[in-house]
């Protein structure tokens, strides 16, 4: 059997179900070991960064690792950025990149980079297939490590002469899965104890305990304690945030309206935030706050995160026994001060959001979103300043239903995202919104969607600048200065691609042209102009406030 169709079917032993990749010559043997697989499908992108930010996507919504393709040189370069984005976000990935000849080349070092050297850094692991009979041992073993907890990419290199050597009776895999062990008693006890020992205990949640299991439990434990939660950007959904005990998402690590909260807490409970997430406090060596950090992993002691208790295990069954122990010892605690402060957030997320000016403000774009999609609608988000309204004032009603990046925080990432939320789920409601600099960054994937047949609207936050750095540097003081451009007409530029155009001229068409949109069948490009000029305005009042108290 040849060693492509032997690499294939090993996949397929795997559960794969979709490569994302665009294949060059020496990916060729491989092509043509897909084309004969009735379980895998294809995804031709048009660039390697879309392949890779949706095998990433896929990892993160399905908890499987998401496969994507490139050929040698410049196509495997192109997957570093998804590569670091998968590690940073916990996202499993498998990566495979094509080589030329190990053993015999005729074109000496053309297109030669080292790709398995540049990749490690990126990855949990980078590897080569050298020898056809070893490549359903080292397809097992790159599955297994980037599922394992903390999730990420892994990287494969097949030689284009390895893909055709021919292997006799060639040996797979079974297909396990370890359980992760629990924590040790002694670890809950003693997080029980100072859970008991507080007064004004808060809960944190962040981006490891989005898990199904966790999620189930972690609601437990707030429903059964009382004890109130806040989450990381990219822990949002994970207990629903109608809750009554939600205080609100950190978007800021400090002088936010939530912080009065954190800063008056006495004990947080951290579960599934480690500080390659953008960190939503900062702890002080002369702090008085002690912090349980609860995770699969132990905490890495940073100037700004240093726990006073590790309670490592999986996540579940580490909340589910200390709801259980805490049960027995039901207490009152003081969150009186705690709803207070979700009043004075709710007061201030409130203003602006029926504001109807135009262009439209961020703050009444996240309203009219939230107001117009069902609980399980997916929203997924570019990098950019509207990030920041989004994860402080869309409230996520269940998990993985508002998709952004808070770990590597990359541009271009949004919008090949959405098309693999749409394809995962046909029947759900998704929206993809982008800055108009990040959405030109892969914007080329509107073939691919157009071509998918997908239904996905795409919102374009269009201010003919890189908003987000203009924001921080006039905060800094700066005159503006290369961050403006132009951008083409992109109703022109959509129906190019055989997408459809709409550019609203008010907020209340832009509400009505995104009600049709979502019950229209094809790809929809709303250009919407934005008005980011109140962010200081409302910063200011923030700081002000924060710095009266």
């Amino acid at each position: 059997m040849k060693t492509s169709d032997i690499i294939i079917q090993s996949l397929e032993n795997e559960g794969v179900e979709y490569i994302f990749g665009l294949p060059g010559e020496e990916n060729l043997d491989v092509l043509e070991s897909i084309r004969k697989s009735d379980q895998i499908k294809l995804i031709l992108t048009r660039h390697e960064q879309g392949a890779g930010f949706m095998a990433a996507t896929y990892g993160r919504l399905t908890g499987k690792p998401g496969v994507c393709m490139s050929t040698l040189g410049p196509g495997a370069t192109n997957l570093m950025t998804p590569a670091a984005y998968a590690q940073l976000g916990a996202m499993p990935m498998v990566m495979l990149t094509g080589q030329k000849p190990i053993k015999e080349s005729k074109q000496g070092r053309f297109q030669i980079v080292d790709i398995l050297e540049m990749m490690q850094p990126l990855t949990k692991f980078s590897k080569q297939i050298t020898y056809g009979k070893n490549a359903t041992a080292i397809i097992r073993e790159a599955f297994r490590i980037s599922k394992e907890e903390r999730p990420g990419a892994v990287h494969i290199e097949i030689p284009e002469d390895v893909s055709q050597e021919t292997v006799e009776n060639p040996q797979y895999f079974n297909v396990n899965s370890a359980k992760i062990p629990s924590a040790n008693t002694s670890s809950i006890l003693e997080a029980k104890e100072m859970i008991l020992l507080a007064r004004k205990p808060l809960l944190l949640i962040g981006a490891s305990a989005n898990r199904k299991r966790a999620s189930e439990a972690l609601t437990n434990f707030v429903d059964q304690l009382g004890i109130p939660f806040f989450n990381t950007q990219m822990g949002k959904g994970i207990i629903d945030e109608r809750n009554p005990l939600y205080l609100g998402t950190a978007a800021l690590s400090s002088n936010d309206f939530l912080h009065e909260a954190i800063e008056a807490a006495d004990l947080i409970i951290n579960v599934g935030h480690d500080t390659i997430e953008k960190p939503p406090f900062v702890m002080n060596a002369d702090d008085s706050r002690k912090v349980i950090h609860i995770n699969f992993f132990a905490a890495e002691v940073h100037e700004v995160y240093f726990p006073q208790l590790n309670v490592i295990g999986d996540i579940a069954t580490s909340i589910h026994q200390l709801t259980k122990e805490l049960k027995s010892n039901a207490r009152k605690w003081n969150i009186d001060f705690f709803l207070k402060v979700k009043n004075n957030v709710l007061r201030h997320l409130s203003k602006y959001k029926e504001d109807n000016r135009f262009p439209i403000l961020p703050q009444r774009l996240v309203k009219i979103t939230r107001n117009l999609l069902p609980e399980d609608g997916i929203v997924t988000l570019d990098n950019g300043i509207y990030k920041i309204w989004f994860a402080r004032n869309y409230p996520a009603y269940a998990q993985n239903t508002l998709l952004l990046d808070n770990a590597l925080a990359t541009m271009g990432a949004g919008f090949p995202s959405a098309i693999m939320a749409k394809e995962l789920y046909p029947n759900k409601k998704v929206v993809s919104i982008n800055g108009d600099g990040g959405f030109m960054m892969n914007s080329q994937e509107l073939e691919t969607a157009v071509r998918m047949e997908l239904d996905l609207t795409i919102i374009i936050l269009n201010d003919n600048a890189y908003g987000m750095i203009e924001w921080k540097q006039e905060g800094e003081g700066f005159p503006k200065f290369g961050l403006e451009y132009k951008n083409p007409d992109f109703i022109k530029y959509a129906e190019s691609f055989g997408a459809i155009g709409h550019r609203p001229e008010s907020v209340l068409e832009f509400e009505e042209t995104l009600t049709k949109t979502l019950n229209l069948k094809g790809v929809h490009v709303i250009d919407l102009a934005v008005d980011y000029s109140l962010n200081h305005e409302i910063l200011n009042v923030l700081l002000n406030e924060n710095s009266k108290k």
